[in-house]
């Protein structure tokens, strides 16, 4: 029966999907409330700042509430989406293809599962997912192609895109609404209607009619004809005191470059000496081996021939 449901691809869901699933709901409620206690001391932060005219910072802080609550949006969707699935775990085990009724809620879980990392039991879910209906079906959620259906707000609040002006603008004045806030949104408007060209270039002034004339292109093209005659004057001007130090310094720079370069040619003939009297040494103590290496094998030689006279003269006596 085993091999009928692999050749089938069925049963490969089970009791893991069921479980994962139950553990993914669970976790899904704990996160939610610890997120909207963050989000109540976060929002309260803000109208704090709002309320002590420290706009500037309230306007980087919104961005992230704003992302702690899409990512709050998105876990009720996805707890939605896993409850639907636990119950028709049945359903997917005994079909080969996913039912279309429940295309969506499985393709958005593969979708998030990935980057939901306060949930890992969704990347459980999703290799069983994978398991049961190929790396292809995996891929076409995980790619956002056309034929597939994840949830489009899923996909809207677990993006990682900056928010847009307008909503930051609205969360900001939905902020000093529930705290009761008087804050004038102008500066802040007129803030977020500047285009980030804007803000890295500054203020953009005209240039005066002086400065263009003083950097016309004929003023240029005068200064760059002069320049020349300016250095054949200079070159012919008669030599002050400011221009004498120069050629005395250049004078002891050759001086001392004369002096190295003796220093270093006779370091160079110094080497050489020692070298050759180095060789000679060498020379010596060869010639003094070879001298001794010929006694001992005189030496040797006279030994063996007593020898040999000693054994002859033994059998005759």
């Amino acid at each position: 029966m085993s091999l009928l449901n692999q050749l089938f691809n069925r049963g490969v869901l089970g009791p893991k999907c069921k479980t994962c699933l139950n553990l993914a709901i669970s976790r899904f409620k704990l996160l939610q409330n610890k997120r909207d206690r963050q989000l109540k001391l976060m929002r309260r932060e803000i109208a704090q700042f709002l309320q002590a005219g420290q706009e500037a910072i309230a306007r980087i802080r919104v961005e992230h509430v704003i992302r702690e609550q899409n990512i709050w949006a998105a876990y009720e969707i996805l707890e939605m989406f896993c409850e639907f699935v636990l119950a028709r775990v049945p359903i997917l085990d005994s079909q080969r293809e996913c039912p279309s009724e429940l295309r969506e809620a499985v393709a958005s879980i593969i979708f998030a599962g990935p980057r939901c990392s306060d949930v890992p039991d969704l990347l459980h879910v999703r290799n069983l997912f994978a398991a049961k209906y190929g790396k292809e079906f995996i891929s076409a959620a995980s790619e956002l192609r056309p034929d597939t259906s994840v949830n489009r707000t899923i996909v809207e609040k677990l993006s990682v895109s900056a928010p847009s002006a307008e909503i930051k603008l609205k969360v900001l004045k939905d902020i000093a609404q529930e705290y009761n806030v008087e804050w004038d949104s102008s500066k802040t408007e007129s803030e977020f209607s500047k285009t980030p060209e804007d803000l890295l270039n500054g203020p953009k002034q005209a240039p005066s009619r002086e400065g263009l004339h003083e950097h016309s292109p004929s003023n240029e093209a005068h200064s760059i004809m002069s320049a020349p005659k300016k250095v054949g004057l200079e070159s012919h001007q008669s030599p002050s005191p400011d221009n004498i130090k120069p050629l005395l310094s250049h004078d002891a720079t050759k001086s001392s470059m004369n002096d190295n370069a003796t220093q270093v040619s006779e370091l160079k003939t110094e080497m050489r000496r020692q070298s050759s009297d180095a060789l000679e040494r060498a020379h010596t103590a060869i010639a003094a081996a070879e001298r001794a290496t010929a006694a001992a094998r005189a030496a040797a030689q006279l030994v063996n021939v007593k020898f040999s006279t000693h054994k002859l003269e033994e059998p005759k006596s």
